[in-house]
């Protein structure tokens, strides 16, 4: 790691096994209402932030500078904590447990499967509105503008993205910048939740909290597509070289780095995601990702689904490898 109280390998394992602990609990009611992770709590902030900042009365330049202001601030307060915590759990009895209950909670690994399943169950019950409240957790969309294919569609787009802001760049920054890096992500993921989106309101009050996030999350992005990509190989029907052209396709779409995993996804699965899209009175005219079919159906997403637990494995495994290079 490139910060000092960061563990070393220790650290890496503490990582496993937070991964295992949110794999078999992450999703659980209980434990979201009485310990919500850190980027749910920044999201929270920045909710209370953007509604007395970022009004419609003042100027462009105005709510650009606020909103980078805010940005900036949570960034550097979530890398603080997150400093002063890893000089404190290194002083306490107890403090690699509580070290590995900040790192379960910053990790988004079950949440997003039990997501996928449960929309995969409404979809084929032909249950549109529980479909679309499934799919929820997994996507900014208005759910009531989705049909059963786009229901599908937003799930795919969701698990990738998950996989990427979740499990990927969360393990990355704390390998590299122990719980400085991890808190500081969470602040920045927390941040784009709420005004990272490319709308009227926040086109310019989440400018930078949007560039950031794009810059900070690339090489995630890139890990993410990676194990995906090799994922696909364990997955039937599913082709690594589509994925990887569609992955090239994707260089300058407008959801960043995000594009890169969403089009691996897409790739493999043989599917198109993203695209123009109507969202209530404004229509979206984004690029397609992915070259496949655009009519997604539930065995796509169960195929989704045993992808993004392959990725994550994978994705383990290499923590796991990084571990014993670094003690040998």
């Amino acid at each position: 790691m490139l910060l000092p109280y960061s563990g070393g390998v220790d650290a890496l394992l503490l990582l496993v096994i937070a991964l295992i602990v949110d794999a078999c609990i992450g999703d659980s009611a209980w434990l979201r209402r009485f310990m919500p992770g850190p980027a749910d709590l920044v999201a929270r902030a920045v909710a209370l932030y953007d509604r007395r900042l970022n009004r419609i009365d003042r100027s462009d330049g105005v709510r650009r500078a606020r909103g980078s202001l805010v940005t900036l601030l949570l960034l550097v307060l979530g890398g603080l904590v997150g400093f002063c915590l890893s000089v404190l759990v290194r002083h306490i009895p107890a403090g690699g447990f509580v070290e590995l209950l900040i790192l379960a909670r910053c990790l988004t690994l079950r949440l997003p499967w039990g997501a996928m399943g449960r929309t995969v169950v409404a979809v084929e019950g032909r249950d549109v509105e529980a479909a679309r409240q499934a799919v929820g957790p997994l996507t900014d969309r208005q759910l009531w503008s989705l049909d059963d294919h786009g229901t599908l569609r937003a799930a795919v787009e969701g698990a990738a993205r998950a996989l990427t802001h979740g499990v990927v760049a969360p393990a990355l920054f704390y390998t590299l910048f122990g719980l400085a890096g991890l808190l500081a992500w969470a602040a920045m993921d927390g941040t784009v939740r709420v005004i990272g989106h490319d709308t009227p309101r926040h086109a310019h009050f989440g400018a930078l909290a949007r560039r950031l996030s794009s810059l900070l999350g690339l090489p995630a992005a890139l890990i993410a597509a990676l194990v995906i990509l090799l994922s696909a190989s364990f997955v039937p029907r599913a082709s690594a070289i589509k994925g990887l052209r569609d992955v090239k396709a994707a260089k300058g779409h407008p959801m960043g780095a995000d594009a890169l995993p969403i089009a691996a996804f897409a790739g493999v699965l043989d599917l198109s995601v993203a695209g123009p899209r109507r969202e209530g009175d404004r229509v979206v005219k984004e690029p397609w990702l992915g070259s496949g079919r655009a009519r997604a159906t539930p065995r796509d997403l169960r195929a989704a689904m045993a992808l993004y637990a392959i990725a994550a494995l994978i994705a383990a495994g290499l923590v796991v490898l990084s571990g014993l290079a670094a003690a040998y």
